[in-house]
C-alpha cells in the first residue's frame, strides 16, 4: 500500500513524497545487526508446516527452534537443525535439516524461539 503526500504546497520546494506499507507488516519483532532472540509462551498448534512473514537485510537472517514446554529444544527442531532464512517473504515455510513437517508435534505444548540478525518477523502460523 502506498501513500502520496504533497509537501511544501505553493512553495518553490514543493514535492511529493511516497510512503509505502509492507503487506501484512504493521508491527514486528525486530533485531539489528548485533542480533537478538525471543521465545514465545507455550502454545499448542494443529498443522503440518510453520510459516513466517519476515524480512532480512542481505547480511541478516532468521532461524527458528521449537522447544518443549520447559524450554528444552525438541530433537530435530533445535537451533542447530534450523535452516537459515534470508529474504523478504510473507509465507515462507520454516524448515530444519530433516524437513518442514511439524505434524508429529500437533497438540503438544511447544515454545518457539526466534533468533534474528538484522531482521524482522511480522507473524507466524501453522497450516495443513
Amino acid at each position: 500500500m502506498s501513500f502520496l503526500v504533497n509537501k511544501n504546497y505553493g512553495q518553490p520546494t514543493a514535492h511529493v513524497t511516497r510512503y509505502a506499507l509492507r503487506l501484512d507488516g504493521f508491527a514486528s519483532l525486530h533485531a539489528g545487526y548485533a542480533g537478538g532472540e525471543m521465545v514465545t509462551r507455550s502454545l499448542r498448534f494443529k498443522g503440518r508446516a510453520m510459516e513466517i512473514n519476515f524480512s532480512t537485510s542481505a547480511a541478516g537472517s532468521v532461524r527458528v527452534e521449537l522447544q518443549d514446554h520447559n524450554g528444552v529444544p525438541i530433537p530435530g527442531f533445535a537451533l542447530s537443525d534450523s535452516r537459515e532464512m534470508v529474504g523478504d517473504e510473507i509465507q515462507r515455510v520454516v524448515s530444519w535439516k530433516a524437513g518442514a513437517d511439524v505434524s508429529r508435534l500437533t497438540g503438544q505444548p511447544v515454545r518457539i524461539r526466534f533468533v534474528l540478525k538484522d531482521a524482522d518477523v511480522f507473524s507466524f502460523r501453522f497450516r495443513e
